[in-house]
């Protein structure tokens, strides 16, 4: 069985990070994109950046071309995660069935509230969200040999990370329940969850789990809580 590779095609980054001492958006907020290569399957892991952008970024940093994308799968359904959906329309669209059966809740909710309230412009982006959702798959609990769902909610109500088990080691995406090194080295999650709870009690899963990490809004790190034999 072929061991999984990864690498990090976009380094994410936060509107406003708020362990600088930022006050409002000061730049484009987007996810951590990776690659993970496992057997016959490429995997894209949030696709934030514009279509055009993020092409380049994997012709920078992979041979293997966007028409080679076997299947996408998103930590969680935020806009800035999956900026560039739909150019990947011959792969799989992969979410954690919670994820995407609160987003699709929420969508509708709102879609009803804007058709209501008759703001048909409203309704029709709501509809889109819907139609984007009706696309994207259950993820299945293994994406791939020994790459696994990981679920860690809190942040939004399904967000959910990929598990790669390599020889001697585990590396977990963290979607944005990790958000960035700063967030991990201080123990502190992201200010808006959907469930604050919840959310801390996924930081602690992850920190407790990995070996590496890599993180919703950041690079690849190694777990500062673990011991590494040099």
């Amino acid at each position: 069985m072929m061991t999984p590779d990864y690498r990090v095609i976009s380094i994410g980054t936060l509107a406003s990070h708020p362990l600088w001492n930022e006050r409002g958006e000061v730049r484009t907020s987007h996810a951590t994109c990776t690659l993970i290569t496992a057997g016959d399957a490429n995997i894209l892991v949030n696709p934030s950046l514009p279509i055009q952008a993020l092409t380049a970024r994997m012709s920078e940093r992979t041979p293997i071309k966007p028409a080679q994308i076997t299947h996408i799968f998103m930590t969680s359904f935020q806009r800035d995660h999956r900026r560039a959906l739909r150019g990947f329309e011959n792969a799989v669209w992969l979410l954690h069935e919670p994820e995407r059966d609160a987003a699709m809740a929420a969508y509708k909710a709102s879609r009803d509230e804007a058709v209501e309230a008759g703001d048909d412009e409203l309704a029709a982006l709501n509809s889109q969200e819907i139609a984007l959702l009706e696309r994207c798959e259950v993820a299945p609990d293994s994406l791939a040999p020994k790459v696994d769902l990981f679920p860690l909610p809190g942040v939004t109500p399904g967000n959910c990370g990929l598990l790669i088990a390599l020889p001697g080691s585990t590396v977990l995406l963290t979607g944005d329940a990790v958000a960035t090194y700063e967030h991990l080295e201080q123990g502190k999650v992201l200010p808006h969850c959907a469930n604050l709870e919840q959310a801390q009690e996924s930081f602690r899963e992850a920190i407790e789990i990995a070996d590496v990490l890599i993180l919703g809004r950041d690079n690849v790190v190694f777990n500062p809580a673990k011991r590494w034999n040099q």
